[in-house]
């Protein structure tokens, strides 16, 4: 899988979590520049689902899609306690991997109400296969010049065989330029990398199929910056990769 110059390839289907909210409020802003694709939060954008999740804007695409029935609390990753089905949506699974290794170069231009994320979770057909695996996550407000808090690791959910092991680590790093943030994820344990170094590796993993989420995300603060009045909102990602072990003839 990867994301091909130009153009989104067939894997990724082009809106966040449309069964909270609908494909036509929840489909991204975005374009492509230099072969890279850029996801932008622009300054007239509409929140994508103001029912569940208040004033949160939002631009992502993943490549797996599965909910239940009009009105039903049925769906996957359920931001809200209280969320309903608000449009049904065709079952959809572009690309699902189950263990791999998953790769992302990108780069954020780090604005403090901003979040950006590459990230996995269950299909959810079963409520139990409902875990994250999340590659990288960055947080604007956690951004300083030459350093900047990553999070990564597993949110268990539903899945009651794993445990929480989700961190925020420190790092020496510019998020604002291109860095490669990866993931291992084998039968008994998932490895995270960023530029090809070790960070951390939790000795447990999901053991089901996984589709994927990349996002950019704006959090509504009460934070005056000038920054996060200057728009679009960008994240932009030179590839997303993934790969998978080859078996023994």
């Amino acid at each position: 899988m990867s994301l091909i110059k130009r153009k989104l390839t067939k894997n990724w289907l082009v809106y966040y979590l449309p069964h909270w909210s609908s494909r036509e409020v929840s489909k991204p802003k975005f374009m492509f520049r230099g072969g890279s694709l850029v996801l932008q939060i622009t300054e007239d954008q509409k929140p994508w689902c103001p029912e569940f999740n208040g004033e949160v804007k939002c631009s992502s695409i993943q490549t797996g899609e599965f909910a239940g029935k009009l009105g039903t609390s049925i769906g996957q990753h359920k931001i809200n306690p209280d969320c309903k089905v608000r449009e049904e949506q065709k079952a959809e699974s572009t690309y699902l991997p189950q263990y791999g290794y998953f790769e992302i170069r990108a780069k954020f231009f780090a604005t403090k109400s901003n979040v950006i994320s590459l990230w996995m979770i269950g299909y959810e057909d079963i409520p139990e296969r409902s875990a994250e695996l999340c590659v990288f996550e960055v947080k604007g407000w956690q951004v300083k010049k030459d350093a900047a808090t990553i999070g990564y690791g597993i949110h268990k959910f539903q899945d009651q065989k794993l445990k929480e092991a989700f961190y925020e680590d420190n790092f020496n790093l510019d998020v604002t330029e291109y860095h490669i943030y990866s993931a291992e994820w084998t039968p008994g344990k998932v490895i995270f990398y960023i530029d090809n170094q070790k960070t951390r590796e939790i000795d447990q993993s999901p053991n089901y199929p996984m589709q994927f989420m990349l996002g950019l995300y704006e959090i509504p603060t009460d934070e005056v910056n000038p920054s996060d009045k200057i728009y679009p909102k960008e994240f932009v990602i030179d590839y997303v990769r993934g790969y998978r072990r080859k078996q023994p003839h």
